[in-house]
């Protein structure tokens, strides 16, 4: 398997300040296609996104239903799902493909990578370090982990649920059912906006928080406000 195998499907909305950041990263690890699967943004989001090559589908709000529209579009053996945010290291999908050939199931394979918060305090290296853990023991991944899948094992499961919060711990949990996830050893660079903005123990916190209360069967349209 190749980098030009696999699809990079970023959902966004009034992401103007870093699309064409997490566009290049994509490109500059040979991505075989970029897709922006916009929300209905108010700024240049869908213009910039263009400008950089991407191909722009519409959707109607909702990571769940942004992403599905961009994994209906795409035409990669392998679907890579990248917050709008966050941005591929050089060699992350290289990385990723050999995992996948060495594998003894490659249209099983699915996973995240290692995470680089960036900021340089020591709290942000033990939230890299957890949410490591997190897929090794666990077998969840969340999407700012990159979570990337085989399309035959996405077409299997169903693809994302239609929700506006969450939908990257139902397809985690779905997957799960078929394999165990990949940690891949690279780094997916994230913007630390969240926990700068909040606090890393409040921000923490609340994650924590909404992951329970979707265990208890809170709505993901009432935990999608508590989110923002």
């Amino acid at each position: 398997m190749t980098p030009q195998q696999v699809s990079v499907i970023i959902p966004a909305l009034n992401e103007a300040a870093r699309i064409e950041a997490a566009i290049e990263s994509a490109w500059n690890n040979d991505a075989g296609e970029v897709i922006v699967c916009d929300g209905g943004s108010s700024d240049s989001t869908p213009q910039l996104s263009r400008a950089r090559r991407a191909t722009v589908v519409t959707a109607a709000r909702g990571r769940g239903n942004q992403l599905g529209a961009g994994a209906q579009a795409a035409t990669g053996c392998v679907l890579l799902f990248l917050h709008a945010d966050n941005r591929l290291s050089d060699g992350c999908l290289y990385a990723m493909c050999q995992r996948i050939d060495a594998s003894a199931q490659p249209q099983q394979c699915w996973g995240g990578f290692k995470q680089r918060i960036e900021e340089p305090r020591v709290l942000f290296r033990l939230l890299e370090w957890g949410n490591a853990i997190r897929i090794r023991w666990r077998g969840v991944p969340f999407g700012d982990q990159a979570v990337f899948v085989t399309r035959t094992l996405y077409d299997r499961v169903g693809g994302f649920p239609s929700v506006a919060l969450m939908e990257d711990v139902l397809l985690s949990r779905a997957l799960r059912r078929h394999s165990w996830p990949m940690l891949v050893d690279a780094l997916v660079h994230i913007d630390a906006r969240r926990w700068t903005k909040r606090g890393v123990l409040r921000q923490t916190a609340r994650n924590w928080g909404i992951q329970l209360a979707h265990c208890l069967g809170v709505s993901e349209s009432h935990l999608e406000k508590w989110y923002r």
